[in-house]
């Protein structure tokens, strides 16, 4: 089902855990060529070390890369090792949520931290990897991990609700930005998935963050994974555009019924 994708070669950013981390197991046992890109260079050094054991017949590279920082993005992509050098995926996934807060009160550190992340590192991302698809024989996909947020609005969520918008509107102009090239764009955008997400948000407190998923069952970063896998193995003349994947239960960013 997906030999389409098997000698491919995956950049992922946010790969130290949660979706990323998912996103480079599902593509290595796709046959992929799997580059990790995150902060946290133990975490994705472990990674790199558990696909090596796994799938001795691809190759991994663990890079630590801070997606805020274009000359980092443009020196990491530069540099890639030539075995590196074509990317056919770019698995945009760096991003994050903090506090819940109203917008009036929002620490200034909160909401650069959510914008330089979830938006200029996604953008930087992009415009590393678009000249180099555009000239690949084999085109490339870029997909954007975006969320619910980028569809709806939510009390105290302004800034993070924002930011995902931006990702929707960014995804939707370079669908045709990019019609007339061998690159396809998708986007992914999850509900409630039990990953680092709330514990992030909420500044490590963990009984806070469990609160979010009581009562019902979240998706895990696998499910998004497997979604990834499906959509960038469609062929050349598929291009899946957007998908919603929520878990049974919740109909919208706030509504969520709950098991008692």
């Amino acid at each position: 089902m997906f030999k389409n994708l098997k000698g491919k070669t995956v950049f992922i950013t946010g790969a130290s855990a949660g979706i990323g981390e998912a996103c480079a197991q599902a593509f290595a046992s796709a046959g992929c060529h799997i580059i990790l890109t995150a902060r946290r260079t133990k975490r994705i050094e472990e990674l790199k070390a558990e696909l090596d054991q796994q799938y001795p017949d691809i190759r991994t590279l663990a890079v630590t890369l801070d997606v805020t920082s274009k000359e980092a993005v443009d020196q990491v992509v530069t540099n890639l090792p030539a075995d590196f050098q074509s990317v056919d995926i770019l698995i945009n996934n760096a991003g994050l949520v903090l506090g819940l807060t109203p917008l009036a009160d929002y620490p200034v550190d909160q909401i650069d931290t959510m914008i330089n992340t979830n938006v200029k590192g996604l953008i930087y991302c992009t415009q590393a990897f678009i000249p180099r698809m555009k000239q690949a024989p084999r085109g490339g996909h870029i997909v954007n991990v975006s969320s619910i947020s980028g569809r709806e609005v939510y009390p105290n969520g302004s800034v993070y609700c924002a930011t995902k918008h931006a990702v929707d509107v960014i995804t939707r102009t370079l669908r045709f930005e990019l019609a007339d090239s061998p690159i396809r764009v998708s986007s992914i955008n999850p509900g409630l998935v039990e990953t680092e997400f709330s514990k992030v948000r909420f500044e490590g407190d963990q009984q806070r963050a469990d609160q979010v998923y009581a009562g019902m069952t979240p998706l895990t970063g696998s499910d998004i994974a497997e979604l990834a896998v499906f959509i960038t193995s469609r062929p050349a003349h598929v291009e899946i555009a957007d998908t919603l994947i929520l878990p049974h239960g919740q109909a919208s960013a706030t509504f969520v019924h709950r098991q008692k």
